[in-house]
């Protein structure tokens, strides 16, 4: 299927990018690690990947025009493939989830009234200094965390050095500074996360004095590229400082009993671990509360639990000493997402079960033969895989997103595979399963399986999928529901393969069966269309031979 190449977002301040030259034109052939095009942002001039192979189809943005931020500026498919209905569906570029869109709900309000009724002078950025913001690195990323620095202040850098390793909901990624100079300005330690568009770091001439800049806009006094600003815990008021540090970025916190002095990271810090800043003597400049005071209170022989009440412990004096002791666990970028995403899904989407028991001698069989002479071994859930897309071609309606005002069926079967990681679930894609052999199947789902334990997953690889399996099979979960994962209407909860007792022709043998569930979203899918594409699976993976043909 022809896949959208769209203008990606270069760097923080982007807006749009000017084509400056194509290096393909339509009718070329491409590989996905082909440069398409040179493209000027406001920072630099870059290179645009198109991260998929295939022939050039359509170009949409001349050399020498500019395309809007996630713009569609070309198409690569199969030489001859019809691609009108992709612009047709795509005239006006999509909103990205920038800190004026998706990221609405973690954003806060200007400070305080009295605060936006006197305006704050601005602090100019020193010249010869670039900042470096957190850019968009994936579609659903609302923040990133910083795994690395490659590089620390007083280093010389160049325009094309990675200057941090960024972790996202998705996989982590590189960061690339775009600017020269000596790197004057860590904003974001390493471990700590940066939301979209906030400083993590600023290049310069060496003894450029960035302090009153940059807390200028931890402030939120203004400065020539304001950015957001947090949303303080509950219960806490920014409260606006009429004196400028420059010595060290702090932040104003209106707690109960008093104002603390604190950095922004030993705030976040004290706010996971649960522990009141009140209590905390800080040993930065003015009284201020900095990292190492958070590290230090962690090493308190103090515990930070819970005791029994007293009346219990005077009832029972044996269990006078007891406490309930917890660990609170940071969320990853991609737990984050999860919970997000599936939420939204599973209060939004009115889901219904449909359960199905497969007869699996055939295809235990069958697959036996096939890794015979399969260059590559073939799995229970690549045979899924085929016999899901063999099946959505059957029926279209399952094939389907809920748009809101419309449904889409999807001409594309893109089958998801659920993958668990350590920091959460991710979901690699087969494109164009249902006209993929087993053995493509088997060998791409590998390679995909690989990047992903290895967060090396690029968008294209995770991203399009029209229908999702989830398998537990393999941890011993004989049924299970799954959350639909959106956009899909479906997805297929696959369970163990367990050996039963059944009677046939009057004498008892042994068979084995499997239990799939599917999921639908009822909006696009009733439930005889469901039953109707459980119908049709059952008979693939029973006769396997059938969905070869």
């Amino acid at each position: 299927m022809a896949e959208v190449i769209r203008m990606p977002l270069l760097s923080d301040t982007m807006t749009e990018g000017k084509i400056v030259a194509w290096n393909k034109q339509v009718g070329d052939k491409v590989k996905a690690d082909d440069v398409l095009a040179d493209v000027e942002t406001d920072k630099a001039t870059m290179e645009v990947n198109g991260y998929v192979d295939g022939t050039l189809l359509y170009i949409g943005v001349p050399a020498g025009e500019a395309a809007k931020i996630n713009q569609i500026i070309a198409i690569v498919g199969k030489e001859g493939e019809a691609y009108d209905h992709l612009l047709d569906d795509n005239k006006k570029p999509t909103e990205q989830p920038t800190a004026t869109t998706e990221n609405k709900a973690t954003i806060a309000t200007p400070l305080a009234p009295a605060a936006a009724t006197k305006p704050a002078a601005t602090v100019p950025l020193p010249e010869g200094a670039k900042v470096i913001r957190m850019p968009l690195l994936s579609d659903t990323m609302t923040e990133g965390k910083i795994v690395a620095w490659n590089k620390k202040v007083g280093d010389a850098v160049k325009a094309d050095d990675v200057l941090a390793d960024v972790e996202t909901d998705k996989a982590t990624m590189e960061v690339v500074g775009y600017e020269e100079g000596t790197l004057l300005y860590i904003g974001v330690e390493a471990g700590a996360a940066a939301k979209i568009n906030q400083i993590i770091a600023i290049v310069g001439k060496p003894g450029t004095d960035v302090n009153a800049y940059v807390a200028a806009e931890a402030a939120g006094q203004g400065s020539e590229s304001p950015i957001p600003t947090e949303v303080q815990p509950e219960g806490v008021a920014n409260v606006l400082e009429t004196k400028v540090n420059t010595s060290e970025v702090a932040e104003q916190l209106k707690i109960e009993g008093g104002r603390v002095i604190i950095s922004p990271l030993a705030k976040k810090m004290a706010t996971e671990k649960g522990i009141d800043v009140s209590s905390i003597e800080g040993t930065g400049e003015n009284g201020r509360i900095v990292k190492r005071d958070i590290d230090a209170w962690k090493n308190n022989p103090q515990p930070a639990t819970q005791t029994m009440p007293a009346a219990n412990a005077m009832a029972n004096p044996s269990h006078a000493q007891a406490t309930d002791s917890y660990t609170d666990v940071p969320l990853t970028q991609m737990r984050k997402v999860i919970a997000r995403r599936l939420g939204e899904s599973m209060f939004t989407a009115p889901h219904f079960y449909l359960t199905m028991e497969l007869s699996m001698d055939n295809a235990m069989a069958a697959r036996v033969a096939i890794n015979e002479v399969s260059s590559v071994k073939v799995s229970y859930n690549d045979m899924l895989i085929k016999a899901c897309a063999s099946a959505l071609r059957l029926h279209p309606d399952v094939n389907s997103s809920w748009m809101g005002e419309f449904i889409r069926k999807n001409e594309a079967i893109n089958i998801g595979s659920a993958l668990a990681l350590p920091e959460g679930l991710i979901v690699p894609v087969i494109k164009q399963a249902d006209k993929k052999s087993l053995s493509q199947i088997a060998s791409e789902a590998k390679e995909l399986y690989g990047k992903a334990k290895d967060k090396k997953l690029q968008p294209s690889e995770f991203s399009g999928n029209t229908f999702t399996i989830s398998n537990l099979g393999m941890m011993d979960i004989e049924e299970f529901t799954a959350i639909i994962n959106p956009p899909d209407s479906c997805i297929l909860a696959v369970g163990k393969i367990k050996e039963i007792v059944v009677s046939r022709n009057g004498q008892f043998a042994t068979s084995n069966v499997m239990k799939v569930t599917l999921s639908c979203d009822h909006r696009s899918v009733d439930g005889a269309v469901g039953a109707a594409f459980l119908q049709t699976l059952k008979k693939f993976v029973e006769n396997p031979v059938t969905m070869l043909v």
